[in-house]
């Protein structure tokens, strides 16, 4: 089924205080629009998706499970494979738009506690 939305259309959901976002699924894949405020930390976690990262603005901080460091500033992409652990810290106001295969079930559920400062709905 063809499905066509606004992003505007789509309630933005605040996860923490610094952090939002919007999503739109379909059957294989996900799209996601994330706020990030300078200071937002998403913590060290993995998941069998993989996931393409596109930073639109600003920039993010990766470490990644082997410690390495990845800054991905705007105009930039990161490519993270399934199960790699990784985490990030926005150093500045940030929209991210990232693309997981398949799509997160745990975002979908609200079972994603690690991004909401364990506080799952």
């Amino acid at each position: 089924m063809v499905n066509h939305k606004a992003w505007d259309d789509i309630p933005q959901e605040m996860l923490t205080s610094k952090i939002g976002r919007r999503m739109v699924t379909g059957d294989q894949v996900m799209l996601a629009i994330i706020d990030l405020k300078e200071g937002a930390e998403v913590p060290s976690h993995s998941h069998h998706n993989e996931q393409i990262t596109y930073v639109a603005s600003g920039c993010l901080r990766f470490t990644m499970g082997d410690q390495s460091v990845i800054d991905v500033r705007s105009g930039e992409t990161l490519v993270i494979p399934p199960n790699v652990e990784h985490a990030a810290v926005a150093l500045e106001d940030t929209v991210d738009i990232d693309v997981f295969s398949p799509p997160r079930a745990d975002w979908l559920s609200g079972e994603d506690a690690y991004l909401r400062g364990g506080d799952a709905n």
